[in-house]
């Protein structure tokens, strides 16, 4: 049965395909026989069941990640980096597959699920490398007789928290550094995508990982114990999170009971400034790119249009003829430009966004509706949208440009910083004295001038505020090790 309902995925490797949650190796139901539906957003047909774990098996994932820590954590570090590179291999080889199932169950075009793919494995193949260059130092000491030595360790137990929007690179990014720190990992995927977290899953086993370093438990109707179970067990020494700013407060709460470490990727409501300088053909290009990726479901996307009055209608003409050349449908089928959104709950926030600001005097010049009874909106492209529209101060995170008009530099900063959120922001200017001015006073941890889009694996990755703690990418396997001091007394010189 269950290699009949993975054949309907269409994969060249059906054994990809997972129905059950993993716990020391072996796939496991749910002890109550429970099950999440999973739906193809586009299409709204069901996809496949896997288990809706619970407090127990949570518990059970968490003691095998604890039994499997002591082996893993004590391998060298050329080990995990081998490891690691047979997984990235595998990712690589499974390409076409892996970019398949996420437009299958996330809804984003083809294209960008391959290209989630090859993202996601970055950083795997990213902190395979980092795995050897977990250097210690050597501290000089004012006494003779003894020497200090600071070494790097892995912090332990792992519990992984995960989004929709990108189902398999907000788990290689953490998954890649835990492991190449020599962690141990409990993985929460979404109920909406579970299956590429799973998939993921088969591959490292096959890369050699051993059982009980990853366990992934699937879970909606018990996510609130699980949650709390991942954050306040003692035998888990750090939690990470990518989500909404909400979620990332409950669970630095729960985690603050043990002083655990903590990674936290929350929500973002990006500015994008478009001054008079601005090269406005790259600035529209750019604009596409960053607010209607992922059909806006992406939390460093533009949430604020911000252009100075001179260029405002030109620019707003341009942007908007670009998005009427949207083409939106199933991801896989040919000319999709713009897939559905996750479900119809963002459908129904788009939309109230969209009511809010023309209630306010907003026009508009794009879309500006949902598609009845499924979960597509017409991406929108609104002008003359007041400042105290909601869309302003909530992330949309769905295909809306809003387009707000400014005056001065003075103005339009203080537009732009007037959130309780940091995450990321982009603006277009060639005058390269405000260039630095805007890009220091931008109250977020990640700004994008001249460009639109600035992922990638070797950058740090996070924000400022309420919009998280840590980074993630680049140097990030130092958010799984602990640093240990060693003081050698007594060596008789």
């Amino acid at each position: 049965m269950a290699s009949s309902q993975a054949a309907a995925f269409g994969l060249k490797d059906p054994s990809l395909i997972k129905f059950q949650g993993l716990i020391d190796g072996k796939w496991i139901d749910a002890k109550d026989g429970e099950k999440i539906i999973v739906t193809n957003p586009a299409t709204l047909e069901e996809l496949g069941t896997v288990p809706d774990m619970g407090l127990a098996e949570t518990k059970e994932a968490i003691d095998a990640a604890a039994r499997a820590f002591p082996a893993w954590s004590t391998t060298t570090a050329k080990h995990r980096h081998d490891i690691l590179i047979k997984f990235f291999a595998l990712m690589k080889e499974h390409h076409d597959d892996l970019g398949r199932l996420i437009t299958l169950e996330n809804g984003k075009t083809l294209a960008e699920g391959k290209g989630e793919n090859a993202y996601s494995a970055s950083f795997v193949e990213w902190f395979a490398e980092e795995a050897v260059r977990t250097y210690g130092e050597n501290i000089p000491t004012p006494f003779q007789n003894s020497r200090n030595i600071v070494i790097k360790q892995p912090v332990g137990v792992v519990s992984i928290l995960t989004p929709w929007n990108f189902p398999s690179a907000m788990i290689t990014r953490k998954l890649g550094a835990a492991l190449a720190a020599g962690c141990t990992t409990v993985i929460k995927p979404p109920p909406e995508t579970p299956f590429s977290a799973l998939a993921l899953a088969e591959l490292a086993h096959r890369a050699g990982v051993p059982d009980g370093v990853i366990n992934v438990v699937p879970t909606l109707k018990n996510v609130n114990e699980v949650g709390r179970e991942m954050c306040e067990s003692k035998i888990v020494k750090k939690v990470t999170f990518t989500g909404s700013t909400p979620v990332a407060k409950l669970l630095y709460k729960m985690a603050a009971s043990t002083l655990k470490k903590v990674s936290l990727e929350a929500g973002g409501n990006a500015p994008f400034i478009v001054f008079d300088d601005a090269n406005i053909d790259e600035a529209v290009a750019a604009a596409v790119i960053c607010k209607f990726r992922g059909s806006g479901q992406t939390c460093v996307c533009a949430n604020r249009i911000y252009v100075q009055s001179s260029v405002y209608a030109e620019f707003a003409s341009r942007l908007a003829e670009k998005v009427s050349a949207f083409k939106i449908g199933n991801g896989l089928e040919e000319g999709t430009t713009h897939g559905p959104l996750i479900h119809s709950r963002a459908v129904e926030k788009v939309a109230r966004h969209v009511d809010d600001a023309v209630a306010k005097g907003a026009q508009v010049l794009v879309g500006g509706k949902a598609i009845p009874n499924t979960s597509f909106f017409m991406p929108t492209v609104l002008s003359d949208v007041p400042t105290n529209a909601i869309l302003n101060s909530e992330e949309t995170f769905g295909p809306l440009a809003a387009l707000v008009k400014f005056e001065t530099e003075e103005e339009v900063i203080k537009l732009a910083n007037s959130t309780d959120v940091g995450l990321a922001g982009y603006f277009f200017s060639r005058d390269i004295g405000r260039v630095w001015r805007v890009a220091e006073r931008l109250e977020v941890g990640m700004v994008g001038a001249n460009i639109g889009a600035m992922s990638h694996t070797s950058l740090p990755f996070g924000g400022i505020k309420e919009s998280g703690i840590g980074r993630e990418g680049s140097h990030g396997i130092a958010e799984y090790m602990n640093t240990k001091l060693i003081v050698f007394g007594e060596l008789g010189y």
